[in-house]
């Protein structure tokens, strides 16, 4: 595993920001970490990155205690803060070339830095100082600056954080494609860019895990026992009709010839709906399942509704 907690507990005085936190993210994936506004997600990454010392139960990074040897841990993970400091009268390259120095990186240190600033957008900014720059490229020097190294383990705090919707998508594929050679773990509130390129999702709620597994495999047990199926006809059949199928046990007729059918999860309803059709001598148009979306699973894992 490239990144595992175990009962991962952080106190400050009296208030627990972390509660027996235990997850793990498998080489090579790119997990989601969600959560409200103070759930602890910050509180993980910095532990995990060996920012701040836990106060019980313990975390690894590439196999490595981060309690024990929080050096070599630095050593393979690029960290990029929700906050993102940086030293505002240092030019891009300067900055870069000073972080590369700090990572004892050698001759491969120009070549690395001149990909990264293409790699992530910094061209026409390249010589521009940080103090200069919009929040957006502050954010992409901040992704270069996490990946010069080039670290095994990427983590993430909020990479996408003042972007205009065309660099969120920039930077969404950028992480992506990280995603194919990385293990990345980041935190997020756009719950597109979560779908987009995460192969698994950690909510987090108060301190604690609510949940842990991939977007459709939470989606199908927040679904509980029954399914639900959009279908557009090319006329509108009796609602009736409809409910005489096999498996069907509710139907809400929609806009123009729209139905929402619910169904038994255990039996999947689409198949007889089909022949329904067929016997009426009517046209499918379009059939879809319709599921919870990520933002309500968000709600209703962290305020209850």
């Amino acid at each position: 595993m490239s990144i595992r907690t175990e009962n991962l507990t952080k106190l400050y005085g009296n208030q627990k920001a972390l509660d027996n936190v235990t997850f793990e993210v498998k080489t090579g994936e790119v997990v989601g970490f969600l959560g409200p506004n103070g759930a602890g997600k910050s509180t993980t990454m910095k532990i995990l990155t060996g920012l701040i010392p836990q106060t019980q139960g313990d975390a690894w990074v590439n196999d490595v205690n981060v309690r024990e040897d929080s050096m070599a841990v630095r050593r393979t993970t690029g960290y990029l803060p929700e906050h993102n400091p940086q030293y505002n009268d240092m030019f891009v390259k300067e900055y870069l070339n000073f972080v590369g120095g700090l990572y004892g990186m050698g001759k491969e240190k120009k070549t690395r830095i001149a990909e990264l600033i293409e790699k992530v957008g910094l061209q026409v900014e390249q010589h521009k100082r940080i103090g200069e720059l919009s929040k957006g490229y502050r954010q992409r020097v901040g992704l270069a600056q996490a990946l010069l190294h080039n670290p095994s383990v990427l983590i993430l705090d909020e990479p996408t954080s003042g972007l205009d919707p065309n660099q969120i998508i920039e930077i969404r594929n950028l992480i992506s494609s990280i995603g194919n050679e990385k293990t990345v773990l980041l935190s997020t509130h756009i719950m597109q860019e979560v779908e987009a390129i995460c192969d698994k999702i950690v909510i987090i709620n108060r301190g604690k895990i609510v949940a842990y597994d991939t977007t459709e495999n939470i989606k199908k047990k927040l679904g509980g026992n029954q399914q639900v199926i959009v279908v557009e006809f090319n006329s509108s059949p009796a609602v009736s009709k409809i409910e005489m199928v096999e498996g069907v046990s509710s139907v809400v007729k929609r806009e123009g010839n729209l139905y929402e059918i619910t169904g038994n999860a255990n039996v999947d309803i689409r198949g007889n709906l089909f022949n329904m059709a067929v016997k009426q001598k009517l046209t499918v148009l379009s059939m879809h399942e319709k599921g919870h979306t990520l933002e309500e699973i968000f709600q209703k894992l962290t305020v209850g509704k």
